[in-house]
């Protein structure tokens, strides 16, 4: 059936391109705060654990929002790990590092989520995407008051 929501498919397939950059950069960080919930060490054990919990769970919501806003748009979402993981500048880590590293690691990891939010708030204002630059301002906000606190715990 024709989508009509006042984009073009050309406005809307930019916006989606976007989009799927903050998802990836999303998944990346996601799965690296996830690992980080599992192994951190150490006398902060407890708080960091609790931290983490709190941040990937909110991570995994803020995927499936930012997914739906691409099947909005009339797209797919990037289906599999490896092709967001494909979109993301936020890398694994080579084994486990220390708690300080984790904390100073995510930091980084919401700052490249805000900065990809940022980028794509620009695009869909470009598009006139009201919807998209609410969720790309959403997205850049909660990652930068979260590197924030992140920064606050070095």
């Amino acid at each position: 059936m024709p989508m009509d929501i006042g984009l073009t498919d050309a406005q809307r397939e930019s916006s989606v391109e976007a989009l799927r950059k903050l998802l990836g950069e999303t998944y990346a960080l996601y799965a690296k705060t996830h690992g980080y919930h599992w192994n951190v060490t150490g006398p902060s054990f407890n708080s960091l654990h609790a931290m983490f919990m709190t941040q990937y769970t909110e991570l995994w919501a803020a995927l499936d929002e930012i997914a739906e806003r691409i099947r909005a748009l009339g797209h797919f979402a990037p289906g599999s790990p490896g092709e967001m993981m494909d979109l993301a500048t936020i890398k694994p880590d080579n084994g486990i590092p220390d708690a300080q590293d984790m904390i100073g690691n995510l930091a980084k990891g919401h700052e490249a989520v805000s900065r990809a939010a940022k980028e794509g708030i620009k695009v869909a204002e470009a598009n006139g995407d009201a919807v998209t630059v609410d969720l790309m301002t959403q997205r850049a906000t909660i990652a930068e008051k979260t590197a924030w606190m992140l920064r606050a715990s070095i």
